[in-house]
């Protein structure tokens, strides 16, 4: 089994700009444009089973049309399953969390280099908290060293605050700063995915970094349509892992946390 944790799908009208928005963002390429059957065909190539499907709002307004957009998919797509977004501007915070909810989305999204708030600032905390009473997992975009919205420590801090809150941590705990990501993160209760990582964090480091911070606690994640499945599976398989907590990472944490 092969389970995606980590997806980004666009609507048609809006694909193409976004993708370039993301290119631009990061200063590298992006493979594809982030349309639905896009994500289905490179998928395909390494027997992908389920996809987690997902997109920040960067703006309050964007809110209720991202979630409606992700649930649609979700419907039309047996494969995805959803995570909705949630903006710090947004005031009725609690009734969106619940109608996403409803919707059947299973978690939410934050990007904090994008919705340009500090993931530990205290205003989050109301937001926090009602995703833990809701039971919905967030995941983050950890981590940049060009900002400080979403490093390892803040995100340790939110953990602190929020110990029923679960937590994802993308690009194993910080993009760019997984050296700080071992000293705030490592062995505490969050989960890492490995999406834009393993192009860049020496093989040897995200080897070690699975071993102690608990291989049980490790997601696959792709970050399409920055990548290609296959090289992503491709750069997975070099790491210096069990066949056992291979399989772990490619798809049994992520359905023992998603309950599929």
């Amino acid at each position: 089994m092969i389970i995606d944790f980590h997806t980004h799908i666009y609507p048609c009208k809006i694909a193409a700009k976004a993708a370039k928005a993301i290119a631009d963002f990061y200063n590298a390429p992006v493979v594809y444009n982030g349309l639905v059957e896009e994500l289905l065909k490179s998928g395909s190539k390494i027997g992908v089973d389920k996809y987690v499907v997902h997109s920040a709002a960067s703006t309050a307004s964007q809110v209720e049309s991202i979630n409606n957009f992700i649930a649609s998919q979700v419907n039309e797509h047996s494969e995805f399953i959803g995570y909705g977004t949630m903006h710090p501007a947004y005031e009725n915070y609690e009734a969106e969390l619940q109608r996403l909810k409803d919707l059947g989305l299973r978690g939410v999204k934050f990007h904090c280099d994008f919705q340009k708030f500090q993931a530990d600032c205290d205003d989050m905390d109301k937001i926090y908290d009602t995703c833990a009473n809701m039971k919905l997992p967030i995941i983050f975009h950890a981590g940049d060293s060009r900002y400080d919205f979403s490093g390892p420590a803040r995100i340790a801090h939110v953990l602190e605050k929020h110990p029923n809150l679960t937590v994802i941590a993308a690009h194993f705990g910080g993009y760019t700063e997984w050296d700080k990501a071992c000293e705030f993160l490592l062995g505490k209760n969050v989960y890492f995915d490995t999406s834009s990582t393993l192009w860049k964090l020496p093989l040897d480091k995200a080897s070690m970094m699975i071993k102690k911070h608990g291989y049980e606690k490790i997601l696959f994640g792709s970050d399409f349509p920055m990548w290609d499945h296959a090289d992503e599976l491709s750069r997975f398989n070099m790491l210096d892992i069990t066949e056992k907590e291979r399989k772990a990472i490619l798809g049994e944490n992520a359905a023992r946390l998603l309950g599929v």
